[in-house]
């Protein structure tokens, strides 16, 4: 019932949504004589950011046109060149015939859509043949096309990269890390002449058991049947994965919210402030950031209860007892693919030395082909956007891939 609320509480909100938006229309347009009134700046502002935090935001696009090599600007192409019905293996084609590393850019399923890894993607461009895991809402799936849990998720990572083929890379950025790891073991155990050259394990739940944050404390809490109660809910109609039962999108962004809601009502009131001062680019700064991170979807019931068990609850992967779809995960297989870990100093998603736990997991692959940073003074957003990600990690993960290619 909670998700069919959910729509007609937006349904019913629209009327006020288009009043809010002729307001705002009304007191900034220089023709209007609203706009000249006293106080016109403020309620202009006030309607914006209202229409901002109530709106349902689609999925955003990449929109990476052109990537910069050798000092001279490449166009580049968006390609599905693998279609699944639960993700897209999508490939950003560099106008070039530079032969540079494959790199497969595993995003994580956990609410946000890919895109939210954009300025991961950029970063790799310039020196990278990049392709990404692009997932599927959950509520766009139609329910004759079965379900989808984290054995399909591993499954469908090594199909991936035997479809890439030999000396493929491969980074993971938070949650993916696990199943990562899980195929790369599966993959080495069976002699796969595909398995990747190297993997980079980015802010990732390896072993939650390390330095538990509040995300990790509030599965480990709970039961699992109190997740299957209170979190998944069946898509209503007109969706096309009507009576799919999902982890609702809107119900990780309200937990995501509430884990920092000071900082980003105080964000809000930055927009607020930059819209009555005119500072429009601050303004748009702030609006371009929300676009995308308040933009969500809906994940399979299945692959989310079986992460919360098998990754949060029973930690079956760092206590070598973790088996997909009859087949040992065995992380002392790997032998041949090298190993990079980063984490954040102040991740308050994947605390400091969970990531880092895959080190000792993989205790036949050499020392020599095993790296870890740790970035200072970023959280989780920040290992895989933004300045620091760009000027500081993102140098070192493309010196360790160059090394291991």
């Amino acid at each position: 019932m909670l998700y069919h609320m959910y729509e007609f509480q937006h349904s019913l909100f629209a009327p006020a949504r288009f009043a809010i938006d002729v307001t705002q229309q009304s007191f900034s347009n220089p023709l209007s004589p609203l706009s000249h009134m006293p106080g016109a700046k403020h309620i202009s502002a006030a309607c914006d950011v209202m229409e901002q935090v109530t709106r349902r935001y689609g999925k955003p696009k990449f929109g990476l046109k052109e990537t910069i090599i050798d000092g001279e600007i490449v166009a580049i192409e968006e390609r599905n060149v693998l279609e699944k019905s639960f993700c897209k293996l999508k490939y950003f084609k560099r106008d070039i015939k530079n032969n540079d590393p494959k790199l497969l850019v595993v995003a994580p399923m956990s609410g946000h859509y890919a895109t939210l890894l954009r300025g991961t993607v950029e970063a790799m461009l310039p020196d990278h043949n990049v392709y990404i895991t692009d997932w599927t809402d959950a509520r766009d799936v139609p329910l004759f096309e079965g379900k989808f849990d984290l054995d399909d998720y591993i499954d469908y990572l090594i199909e991936m990269i035997e479809f890439l083929g030999p000396e493929t890379h491969i980074l993971a950025v938070c949650q993916p890390s696990v199943p990562v790891l899980a195929a790369v073991s599966i993959m080495s155990a069976e002699n796969n002449p595909s398995v990747p050259a190297s993997m980079t394990l980015m802010g990732g739940p390896i072993d939650t058991r390390n330095c538990p944050t509040e995300v990790n404390t509030f599965s480990a809490e709970r039961s699992l049947s109190w997740f299957k109660q209170h979190a998944t809910h069946q898509v209503p109609w007109p969706n096309k994965g009507c009576m799919r039962i999902v982890y609702p999108g809107f119900l990780q962004l309200s937990a995501f919210l509430n884990m920092n809601l000071e900082d980003h009502v105080a964000a809000h009131r930055k927009m607020f402030d930059h819209l009555v001062e005119g500072a429009d680019e601050d303004a748009d700064k702030h609006r371009l950031f929300y676009e995308e991170y308040l933009s969500v979807m809906d994940l399979p019931a299945e692959y989310y209860l079986q992460t919360v068990d098998v990754v949060f609850q029973r930690h079956l992967l760092p206590k070598g007892e973790m088996i997909s779809h009859g087949r040992p995960v065995d992380t002392k297989a790997i032998t041949k693919t090298a190993l990079m870990t980063v984490e954040g100093e102040l991740d308050d998603i994947s605390g400091i030395g969970q990531t880092k736990a895959a080190h000792d997991l993989c205790a036949n692959l050499p020392d020599a082909m095993k790296r870890h940073y740790e970035q200072k003074k970023v959280g989780h957003y920040g290992i895989f956007n933004g300045r620091k990600w760009r000027n500081m990690i993102a140098p070192k993960v493309k010196e360790f891939i160059r090394e291991h290619n």
